[in-house]
């Protein structure tokens, strides 16, 4: 009796009163340390947040991801596809209203029940009929706007998504970039190398002519020169690979688009993680997991008031007649109007388990954006420590590459001067190639961390964007 007298002046809800989970408590990242800054700049990355590594390529490519993307235009398709159910949700609130127009002659059967009355005379007449119908469910319970909430919920989850989809592909388009990048370094390397390789497999080669080098020597020089042109294969491989990646990222076809070489990027730029306190408002994947939630409390309500009776009106009006010439008079006028309620007595369970299937799905989606706030923290601690870690590695590569590299000159004079044998030039040479691609292979994983750090951090999204649906 409360709520049908609340429908008087606004339709009661049997949704359970939402509040949205509480965030967990964390001041501070683990592995911030103190090599960030002590006041986080919580608004650095936003907007074009590629732009912060300055290259004017990779701000080109992102630009054309963001137009060409077919995984993107698909996640903006299921957005446009939530934003229009919810709208269509959002229409059963209200009356709807048709109109209709139709003419007939027909002839009874001379049996009929009519035709009886007329002594067993056929009847053949006209019917002329004009109408226009009103439906309204009148929303007592809440079904009918718990059911449009989910659906904007729902739609708000499937922006989240599409937001969460194109920060994805943004870091994936930025991640395979540095990568390609780090394989036209690596490659211009081991072009130098082996050219160095060259000529001292020419002058072994010479030395054992003239009897001053054992005939080792040359094959050892020989597979010295073969091991990197091997190396440089694998690595042009690579980067062919990446480079078809790219273009489809890109929704072109690999066998159009190329990529011109260039050197990779010489140092990583500052990426402020921002505060944890904020963490959860700039990831779109939380925000979809929170609004999974907030659509799953909303059909609660619904399941609910399948044990309530529904309420609707109706209403017709208009004209009919068996004559064209009096169709649209005021003789001809009809109208009615009522309303009705329908409620099911007996379902064997149904309804219980519409309930039951409700309060699951809302438990799992509560278990999912728990989850899913976890992951987002472990993933910008991972990639801090990736970065602070990776500073002293790359440190450690470059000098354990120069020392390398002093090495082998030394070994070279060595055996110049006949005092140390060829094993130990190609020793001192193949660990010095390795030292320089490890210093590289530091270098571009620190670049994709950062990379993995702006996208664990939310990028340019806030959840304020959902607020507009």
């Amino acid at each position: 009796m409360l709520c049908i007298a609340a429908a008087l002046l606004g339709a009661c809800s049997l949704a359970p009163k939402y509040d949205p989970p509480a965030a967990p408590e964390v001041t501070s990242f683990k592995e911030s340390g103190d090599w960030l800054p002590a006041q986080p700049a919580d608004a650095q990355q936003r907007g074009n947040w590629w732009e912060v590594f300055d290259d004017p390529k990779l701000n080109a490519l992102e630009k054309q991801l963001d137009v060409a993307n077919p995984d993107l235009q698909a996640a903006v398709a299921r957005f446009q596809q939530a934003r229009a159910i919810a709208s269509r949700a959002r229409s059963d609130e209200f009356p709807t209203v048709g109109a209709g127009a139709s003419a007939s002659r027909g002839r009874t059967s001379g049996n009929s029940p009519l035709a009886a009355l007329l002594g067993g005379v056929p009847v053949t007449r006209n019917d002329f009929v004009t109408s226009l119908d009103l439906n309204w469910e009148i929303d007592v319970f809440g079904r009918v706007r718990n059911a449009a909430a989910a659906a904007r919920a729902q739609a708000q989850e499937s922006a989240a998504d599409a937001a969460a989809v194109q920060l994805s592909l943004q870091a994936e388009l930025a991640a395979d970039y540095f990568t390609l990048r780090g394989d036209d370094t690596t490659g211009q390397l081991l072009e130098d190398t082996i050219k160095v390789y060259d000529r001292a497999y020419q002058l072994t080669s010479n030395r054992y002519q003239e009897g001053i080098a054992a005939a080792t020597d040359v094959d050892q020089a020989d597979t010295q020169r073969q091991s990197a042109r091997a190396q440089l294969s694998s690595v042009r491989r690579e980067r062919a690979q990446l480079e078809h990646a790219i273009a489809v990222l890109l929704g072109q076809v690999p066998s159009a688009f190329t990529l011109e070489p260039a050197s990779l990027a010489s140092g990583v730029p500052p990426v402020d993680s921002g505060l944890p306190s904020a963490l959860l408002q700039r990831r779109p994947d939380v925000a979809r997991a929170e609004r999974a939630m907030a659509a799953a409390n909303a059909q609660i309500g619904v399941a609910r008031a399948a044990w309530f009776p529904v309420f609707s009106l109706a209403g017709a009006a208009g004209f009919e007649s068996v004559l064209a010439s009096s169709w649209v008079k005021a003789p001809s006028r009809f109208w009615s109007v009522g309303p009705s309620a329908q409620v099911p007595l007996l379902d064997f369970g149904a309804r219980s388990a519409v309930n039951r299937q409700a309060r699951a799905a809302y438990d799992e989606a509560l278990a999912n954006y728990r989850k899913t706030t976890l992951t987002a923290y472990q993933e910008v601690e991972d990639n801090l420590a990736a970065l602070h870690h990776l500073a002293d590695e790359l440190k450690a590569d470059e000098a354990a590459s120069a020392s390398a590299q002093s090495s082998a000159n030394h070994a070279d004079k060595r055996y110049d001067a006949g005092v140390a044998d060829y094993v130990e030039v190609t020793t001192t040479h193949t660990a010095a190639l390795q030292e320089q691609r490890n210093a590289i292979s530091a270098r571009v994983a620190q670049l994709n961390a950062a990379v993995a750090l702006v996208r664990a951090t939310g990028g340019g999204w806030t959840r304020d964007q959902l607020a507009r649906l």
